[in-house]
């Protein structure tokens, strides 16, 4: 049922595609949009994850990095994909100050993961773990091919819905004059996002289930969930403004920082994903760790242990210093 929903879905984008050819040249704009949607399709199929990964300038890493903070994301990736009894996954850094992650590739067997500096800088490693396991259940579930698809569409049809503005609402006697231009040009980009809000919500609760079970620790994925979103307000990410389509890819959205962008929000609450996980814990016969008040200002690049509203994840060293500060 998940796929037969996401293939209806993605349908739909399709069809969004095909009308606005439609409304800027008629029958043949229609038809020249669904050859266009469908070559799009089958180009995002084996490009996308590139295009994404060079979009945010991802540096591939490996366990001889210099950096020990870096070793040991590799190394956890490394070996929670081989107890996943899953394909050894690229790793990469995203050159970023804002703490977030996602994953791409059209199937497990070619996928990558990415976190950004500012996540291994600001969360302790049992935190990145759960945050990296989440990421390999979207491999493993397949989802990434889908997210990254979506996002391409969508973007697609924001620009198309732009370039209908100019080039059709001024012919009245194009299908739906100016007033139908206007209508698709504001409707369609709506209608796409309230797609990409369809296929990743409940994915995103499935990938946390999974990525839990993944890591053995629910309780860290909450916290690092908790402190993602927290900073996320406070520290923008200028590459995924540029580029809104992909911001569903992350683990949280990664535009949080403008209210504007949460209109159609790609992610489910987080206080509703911390819930479920914080239940997924004491299922799995985990005691709730010692709690701490949230704090007051969020600055960027805290010292290690920053204290969220959930049970913390203690670090299993002496506390450090991030890689990047």
């Amino acid at each position: 049922m998940n796929h037969l929903k996401t293939f209806i879905l993605l349908a739909v984008m399709t069809a969004l595609f095909m009308g606005i050819g439609y409304l800027i040249g008629g029958p043949t704009g229609m038809g020249v949009a669904l050859l266009f949607a469908g070559g799009m399709n089958l180009f995002s199929y084996w490009n996308a994850d590139k295009i994404v990964l060079k979009m945010y300038k991802a540096q591939p890493v490996d366990e001889q990095h210099p950096n020990a903070v870096v070793r040991n994301y590799v190394a956890d990736v490394r070996q929670m994909a081989n107890d996943a009894g899953m394909p050894q996954p690229q790793v990469a850094i995203i050159p970023s100050d804002q703490p977030n992650a996602f994953a791409t590739g059209r199937n497990p067997q070619n996928a990558a993961v990415c976190a950004t500096t500012g996540l291994l800088d600001m969360l302790t490693r049992e935190e990145v773990r759960g945050v990296m396991a989440h990421e390999l259940a979207h491999v493993k579930n397949r989802d990434t091919l889908t997210m990254t698809v979506t996002a391409t569409i969508a973007g697609a049809i924001a620009a198309l819905a732009n370039f209908a503005l100019f080039f059709g609402g001024n012919d009245r006697e194009r299908p739906g004059g100016m007033i139908g231009t206007l209508a698709l040009m504001i409707l369609a980009p709506m209608a796409a996002g309230l797609v990409q809000m369809a296929i990743s919500r409940s994915r995103e609760y499935e990938a946390d289930r999974v990525g839990a079970e993944i890591a053995g620790d629910p309780q860290a994925l909450a916290s690092a969930l908790q402190k993602i979103e927290a900073y996320a307000k406070r520290i923008h990410n200028p590459t995924a403004e540029r580029n809104p389509a992909s911001g569903q890819l992350f683990i949280i959205n990664p535009l949080a920082g403008r209210g504007a962008d949460n209109l159609f929000s790609t992610h489910p609450a987080t206080g509703n994903r911390v819930r479920a996980l914080m239940e997924l814990g004491a299922k799995m016969g985990m005691r709730p760790r010692a709690t701490q008040p949230a704090p007051e200002p969020i600055q960027p690049r805290p010292a290690a242990g920053f204290a969220t509203g959930v049970p913390t994840t203690p670090p299993s060293s002496t506390s450090r210093k991030g890689p990047w500060g």
